[in-house]
């Protein structure tokens, strides 16, 4: 594309985007397609989501499921793996010249329809403010981690992360979830030589595991390579041990352990939207929007992404919050 001339900073950007994601740069784009300037801001890299997942790790859509305005999304393989999708997001940025500003902080939003006020603090300590017609919040949903709220949770040896199996070699890890990330985690884990135990408080894996993933992970259980306690918690964590705690007996049973990979999702962050008289839903977490508008009940102000769904954060993803750019973009154009 065409390098288009940087804006009057004097003048507001039709539309300021809180989040440089997958989603958020899909609203970018579309923005770009149609003319408007759009300016995005993250406090951290491009794709931060991305850049936290495991290293190795491949994504269950397809390419052309991940795709940003039909810009081709070419894979080694079948699915795209972590690094193919940043390598493929930051040329999107780049092929469509997105205004992307990282590393920089929205310390807080104010304003109506046409004229937001964003003030910004970056890495450098330099203070700005980004003026914008209308505003999206794209944050996502890896803001804090599910946390299990059990004595010594914040031991050195507990971690809500997840990167590879190697420093875990011959060490007793108590993977904690049943999801695809503690799926994923115990089987690397144990081809790296851990000793795994995994615990879920249900009764079988989540819904959504990717499929090719069961017959191995229901393989090596069977085989007792793998130990697994179902319908179990985590009731306190020592440095030496874990005591879990069965859902419906009681039941206690302690472990010795050296770590405790506590892979239980993570929830979105709804404070800029609160902040900007957005109503968010307290049970279900999700914020009162027009789906087919992606607008709030505050006029200008629009929500993409994972953070739509509240949360159930496994309802949202690339591959369908890609979509809310365009309903973004087609809204403002008629006069949203």
């Amino acid at each position: 594309m065409t390098t288009a001339s940087p804006p009057d900073p004097d003048l507001p950007v039709d539309l300021a985007v809180v989040g440089a994601g997958p989603c958020g740069i899909a609203v970018g784009a579309a923005a770009a397609l149609a003319g408007i300037r759009c300016v995005l801001i993250d406090r951290g890299p491009l794709c931060a989501s991305i850049v936290g997942y495991p290293w190795y790790m491949s994504f269950f859509s397809t390419p052309d499921k991940l795709e940003i305005e039909r810009l081709p999304f070419v894979t080694e393989g079948k699915n795209a793996t972590r690094l193919e999708a940043l390598v493929y997001y930051r040329k999107v940025a780049e092929y469509f010249d997105l205004d992307v500003r990282t590393y920089t902080d929205v310390r807080d939003v104010r304003g109506s329809l046409g004229a937001f006020e964003l003030d910004t603090l970056d890495r450098a300590g330099t203070v700005g403010v980004l003026r914008a017609r209308h505003v999206v919040v794209a944050t996502g949903g890896f803001h804090a981690p599910n946390r299990l709220e059990v004595p010594g949770e914040d031991l050195p040896k507990v971690s809500h992360h997840y990167r590879e199996a190697h420093p875990f070699w011959r060490r007793r890890v108590l993977v904690v979830g049943g999801s695809n990330s503690a799926v994923e985690a115990s089987l690397e884990l144990f081809r790296a030589g851990a000793h795994v135990t995994l615990v879920h408080f249900g009764e079988d894996f989540d819904r959504g595991v990717k499929p090719w993933l069961l017959p191995d992970i229901r393989n090596r259980i069977e085989a007792e390579e793998i130990e697994v306690l179902w319908q179990h918690r985590v009731a306190r964590i020592s440095p030496e041990e874990v005591e879990l705690r069965h859902e419906e007996s009681g039941r206690r049973t302690r472990l010795r352990n050296d770590h405790v990979l506590a892979l239980t999702g993570w929830k979105a962050d709804p404070a800029t939207l609160v902040a900007l008289g957005v109503p968010v839903d307290p049970d279900s977490g999700v914020p009162v929007h027009d789906p087919d508008t992606m607008q709030t009940p505050v006029p200008g102000v629009f929500i993409a992404g994972v953070l739509v769904a509240g949360h159930d954060a496994n309802r949202i993803f690339i591959e369908n919050g890609r979509m809310h750019g365009r309903l973004i973009v087609d809204a403002i154009r008629r006069g949203a």
